[in-house]
C-alpha cells in the first residue's frame, strides 16, 4: 500500500494533468519481463507536496502555448545564446559549462556574472516577444566550491571529502558553496555527483565520494540539505539556498573498464544496491532535479531509457522534480542527433541540455514533433509541470531579480576568511597517512626543510579538474587570489617558527646547507571526465621522473616525506618504498595550508592536528587491480585504512615494484573508424599549415580531404595530393592531454592502418607518434613505398620503433600522423593499436 505522501501526489493531478498522470500510471505496468521495479523503494522526500503549488502549476500550464512549453524544456549554454535569444524564446533555463564565462572572459568579475544573470532574467520575464513571463534559472557545475569563478573558495574534490567521512562537514561545505554561487546571481547547482565508483580507471573517480555506497548515500543527503535547506524543519529554499541536482542517474561509476560514458552491465539489484544509493539519500533530502547519465545500461543509453527514468525514478521512487539531460547526451541515443530526439522526451527526460548552436533546430524540431503527435502533449505537460513545480518551490516567481537578491554582487563574501577556514578544515580531515617510517612525522617547523616536486607550488595542480577551466588546465597561481599552495602553507609556518625552508622543484640544493628533510609534492596532472580515463593504475609507468627525484634525495642522505596528489588510488609501490613517509593528499583545492597544519608541529613541538582521514577507496596492490574492495586479490591498503600519530607503521619497504600490465592492453584499440575515437581529434596539414576536420570534406591548398565508403557509410578517408609536400593527417588529443600508450610496447604491440593508393605517385611517406609539445618526443618511420598498391592492405609499425626513435609513449599526444610527398589519390582506414601484426605489411624499424 502506498504511503500517504505518494497518495497525495497522485491525487494532486488537476484536470489539465490527468492524461500525464494516467500515462505515468500505465508505464508502471509496462515493464519488460526481465525488469523488476519492486527492487526500487519509494523514497519519502522531506519536501512536502503543496496543493497550492500544484494549483499554481496547473494555472500557469493552462495558459502556455506549445512553443512556450518546449522553450521551458530547452537549456542552452551562455556561449551560444544572446539576451535577445532569451527574450525571443523564453528558455526555461540556461547554463555555463566548464570554461564558459560572461563575455568569454576567464577573469570576469562578480559584477560581470551578476550582470549576465540579471539581463537573462529580465529577458525571460519580458513577454513582449514570446508572450511568456516565466523566470528562467541558471545552472552551473559548482562541484568543489564555485569552481568556475576566480576568487571562489575551492574545497577538496569529493574523493578527499569521502576520506573525511564527515556528513556534517559536507553540509557546511554545501551551505558555503550555495552562498558563493548566489553571489554571482546563479540559482541552480549541478551537484552533488553521487556515483559509487567501482573501477578506479574511470576519469571521474575523484568526483565520487567512495567505493562504499553508504558514504555516498549519507553524503548525498547532507549536501542536498546544505544546498537547498532543511525540508524537515521548513527552512527550505530560503534566501541562502539554491536548487541542487543529484547526478548522474544511474550507474556511471560502474561502467565496463571504467570507460567514461560507457556501458554498465550490472544486474538490476546491483544497480540499485551499489549505484543508486546516492539517489536514496538525495531524494530523501528533497533534491529537485536529477541529471541523466551519459552511460548505458546493458547497451541502452540512460537518456533514452524509459524504464529507468520514468518507471523507476518517477514512478517507483516517487521523484516529482524534473530530469535534466547532460551535455547533448540526448544526441547519443540511437536514432537521435543533437538537433532532434523525441525518444529522450518520451523516455522521461524533461529538459534537454543543449549547448552549441544545436539548441535552435532542437527547439523547432521538438515543437513540430509535439504538434504531429510524435511526442504526446501529455508528456510535454508532465515535463513542464515538473519544471514549474521546482521553480515555484524555489520561489523563483516571487524572488527579486538576481541583482536584487540578498547575496548578489557581494564580492566580500566570495572566498572570505570564514569560507577558506572551512576549506582548510576539510583539507586537514581529508588527508590519509599511508606510511610513517620511524615516526618521522610530524615534522618540526624549526628544521631546515627542502620542498620539492612540480606540485609543491602549483595551486592548479593541487585543485585538479573542474577548476576555472573544464579540465583544470592553463591556470597559474595568479588565478587563485588568496589561495595557498602546499609550499606556501608550509613556508608560513616554518618561517614563523624560525626554521629554514627552500623551494626547489627539481630537488637541487646548496651542498653546504644540506636540508634536514625533504617534502616532495607530486602526482597527477589535472583532468576531467573521459580525459582522465586510464588503461591501468600504474603511476608514471615507464617514465618514473618523480621516483627518480625521491631516490636522488635519498641518495644524498635526506629523509623524504612524499605528498601524493591524485584523483584516485594509484599503484605507487616504488614511490612508497623510496619514501620515509607517504601521504595521500588527493586534490585539496585552494587551501594548501591545511596540509601544513597536520604535517608540522607547533613552535613548542606539540601536534597541531592529527591525521584523521581514512581511505574511502581501497588502494591497489597491482596496476591491474582496478576494483579493489571485492577483488580476490587483497588490496595493498584496505578500505578504511589510515594511520595517525599514535599508530606504529608496519609497512614493509620491499613492496613489489615490477608488474606485467599487458593484460590492460586491448587486442585492438581503434583510433579512427568512421570518426576519430575518444579522445582524439582529426587534423589535415600541409607544409606546416594545419586545419581541424569538422566535416566530411575539408581543403588546404594542395590537399583535399573527404570521407568515403568502404565497409559502411563514410568509414574511411580519401586524400588527394596536388604535387604536395608534407601533406597528411594527424590524430591529436582534443584537449592537449597526454595518453599513456607505453603498455603497447611491453605487449609487443603495433600501430596499424589500412591504405590503398588509387592513382598517382607518392615519393615519400612517413608515419609518426608524437609528443606534440616537445621536439624530442617526435618520431617517424618511413613506409616502403614500392610495396603499396591500389588494393587495400594493412600496414603495421611496431610500437617499439617509435619508442626507440625517441617518442615518450607514456606522454603520447598524437598517436598517429602520416606525412606524404607526391601527386596522388590515396585512401586510409581502420587506424588502430593492435597486439597482432598478422596479414600485414610489417614495417622495419631501420
Amino acid at each position: 500500500m502506498k504511503n500517504i505522501k505518494q497518495q497525495a501526489l497522485l491525487c494532486v493531478c488537476t484536470l489539465s494533468l490527468l492524461s500525464a498522470c494516467g500515462q505515468s500510471k500505465q508505464l508502471e505496468t509496462q515493464t519488460a519481463k526481465d525488469k523488476n521495479p519492486s527492487i526500487w523503494p519509494y523514497v519519502t522526500s522531506e519536501v512536502v507536496v503543496s496543493a497550492d503549488i500544484e494549483s499554481q502549476v496547473a494555472e500557469v500550464l493552462a495558459e502556455m502555448t506549445i512553443e512556450q512549453k518546449v522553450a521551458q524544456m530547452i537549456q542552452p549554454e551562455i556561449r551560444d545564446i544572446t539576451v535577445e535569444d532569451m527574450r525571443k524564446y523564453g528558455f526555461g533555463s540556461y547554463l555555463n559549462g566548464g570554461g564558459a564565462f560572461p563575455n568569454g572572459n576567464k577573469h570576469a568579475s562578480v559584477r560581470d556574472w551578476v550582470a549576465l544573470a540579471e539581463s537573462m532574467y529580465q529577458a525571460s520575464v519580458d513577454g513582449s516577444v514570446d508572450g511568456s513571463s516565466i523566470p528562467t534559472m541558471w545552472g552551473t557545475d559548482a562541484v568543489h566550491g564555485h569552481n568556475n569563478v576566480i576568487g571562489a573558495t575551492l574545497f577538496p574534490h569529493n574523493i578527499g571529502l569521502g576520506a573525511a567521512n564527515d556528513p556534517k562537514l559536507i553540509e557546511r561545505i554545501a551551505q558555503v558553496t550555495a552562498k558563493e554561487v548566489l553571489v554571482t546571481g546563479i540559482d541552480w547547482i549541478f551537484a552533488p555527483t553521487v556515483a559509487t565508483v567501482r573501477d578506479d580507471r574511470w576519469g571521474r573517480t575523484y568526483e565520487g565520494y567512495s567505493e562504499d555506497p553508504e558514504i555516498v548515500r549519507d553524503y548525498a543527503y547532507s549536501i542536498v540539505r546544505g544546498l537547498q535547506g532543511n525540508g524537515r524543519s521548513g527552512e527550505f529554499f530560503r534566501e541562502q539556498h539554491v536548487i541542487s541536482t543529484v547526478k548522474h542517474f544511474v550507474g556511471d561509476g560502474g561502467t565496463v573498464k571504467g570507460d567514461d560514458q560507457g556501458d554498465n552491465i550490472d544486474d538490476e539489484k546491483t544497480l540499485f544496491k551499489i549505484h543508486a544509493q546516492g539517489y536514496v539519500g538525495g531524494l530523501k533530502a528533497g533534491a529537485q532535479s536529477v541529471m541523466a547519465s551519459f552511460n548505458s545500461w546493458h547497451g541502452d543509453k540512460i537518456h533514452g531509457n524509459k524504464y529507468l527514468l520514468t518507471t523507476v525514478l518517477k514512478g517507483q521512487m516517487g521523484f516529482d522534480g524534473f530530469v535534466v539531460g547532460d551535455w547533448n547526451g540526448h544526441g547519443q541515443i540511437q536514432g537521435c542527433t543533437n538537433e532532434s530526439c523525441p525518444q529522450a522526451i518520451n523516455a522521461g527526460l524533461d529538459m534537454f541540455m543543449a549547448p552549441t548552436k544545436s539548441w535552435k533546430p532542437l527547439f523547432y524540431n521538438t515543437v513540430d514533433q509535439v504538434k504531429d503527435g510524435t511526442i504526446p502533449l501529455s508528456r510535454v505537460n508532465d515535463a513542464v509541470s515538473r519544471i514549474l513545480r521546482v521553480k515555484l518551490r524555489a520561489g523563483l516567481f516571487k524572488k527579486p531579480s538576481p541583482a536584487q537578491r540578498l547575496y548578489a554582487g557581494n564580492s566580500q563574501l566570495m572566498g572570505n576568511k570564514q569560507h577558506r577556514a572551512l576549506a582548510r578544515e576539510a583539507v586537514r580531515k581529508s588527508l590519509v597517512l599511508l606510511k610513517n617510517k620511524g615516526g618521522i612525522l610530524p615534522l618540526s617547523p624549526k628544521q631546515n626543510i627542502l620542498v620539492s616536486g612540480d606540485g609543491a607550488h602549483n595551486i592548479g595542480k593541487q585543485s585538479g579538474g573542474w577548476t576555472i577551466t573544464w579540465q583544470g588546465t592553463n591556470n597559474t597561481n595568479a588565478d587563485f587570489p588568496s589561495g595557498t599552495s602546499i609550499f606556501e602553507g608550509i613556508r608560513q609556518q616554518v618561517e614563523k617558527a624560525g626554521g629554514e625552508i627552500t623551494l626547489s622543484a627539481d630537488g637541487s640544493f646548496d651542498k653546504s646547507n644540506k636540508p634536514d628533510v625533504a617534502i616532495v609534492v607530486f602526482g597527477e596532472e589535472p583532468y576531467a571526465e573521459g580525459q582522465g580515463d586510464r588503461p591501468h593504475l600504474a603511476y608514471q609507468y615507464g617514465d618514473k621522473q618523480d621516483l627518480q627525484l625521491i631516490k636522488s634525495l635519498k641518495a644524498s642522505g635526506i629523509s623524504v616525506v612524499s605528498l601524493f596528489i591524485s584523483g584516485r588510488p594509484l599503484w605507487v609501490n616504488a614511490e612508497l618504498n623510496a619514501s620515509d613517509a607517504f601521504v595521500a593528499v588527493w586534490l585539496p583545492g585552494s587551501e594548501g595550508g591545511g596540509i601544513a597544519d597536520v604535517l608540522l608541529t607547533d613552535n613548542t613541538g606539540k601536534i597541531q592536528h592529527d591525521f584523521s582521514g581514512a581511505l574511502s577507496f581501497s588502494w591497489p596492490n597491482s596496476p591491474t587491480q582496478h576494483v579493489n574492495r571485492f577483488d580476490e586479490e587483497l588490496p595493498l591498503f584496505p578500505y578504511g585504512y589510515g594511520l595517525n600519530y599514535s599508530m606504529t607503521d608496519t609497512l614493509v619497504e620491499t613492496l613489489n615494484e615490477s608488474f606485467d600490465i599487458s593484460s590492460s592492453v586491448n587486442e585492438e584499440e581503434l583510433l579512427y573508424d568512421v570518426q576519430p575515437k575518444k579522445p582524439w581529434a582529426l587534423y589535415i596539414s600541409i607544409d606546416g599549415e594545419q586545419k581541424l576536420v569538422k566535416s566530411n570534406s575539408e581543403q588546404l591548398k594542395g590537399l583535399e580531404f573527404r570521407t568515403i565508403d568502404r565497409f559502411v557509410q563514410e568509414d574511411s578517408i580519401q586524400l588527394t595530393l596536388d604535387d604536395a609536400k608534407n601533406a597528411g593527417i594527424s590524430l591529436i588529443s582534443k584537449h592537449g592531454f597526454a595518453e599513456d600508450l607505453s603498455a603497447y610496447v611491453d605487449s609487443n604491440g603495433y600501430l596499424t592502418f589500412d591504405i590503398s593508393v588509387k592513382e598517382g605517385i607518392i615519393s615519400r611517406a612517413t608515419v609518426g607518434m608524437n609528443c606534440i609539445t616537445a621536439v624530442q618526443c617526435r618520431s617517424k618511420v618511413a613506409i616502403p613505398l614500392f610495396k603499396l598498391s591500389d588494393q587495400w592492405q594493412r600496414v603495421a609499425v611496431p610500437m617499439a620503433c617509435f619508442e626507440n626513435l625517441g617518442a615518450r609513449l607514456s606522454h603520447t599526444e598524437s598517436p598517429f600522423s602520416i606525412a606524404l610527398n607526391g601527386d596522388a589519390k590515396l585512401e586510409l582506414s581502420k587506424i588502430a593499436l593492435r597486439t597482432s601484426a598478422a596479414d600485414t605489411l610489417l614495417v622495419s624499424c631501420n
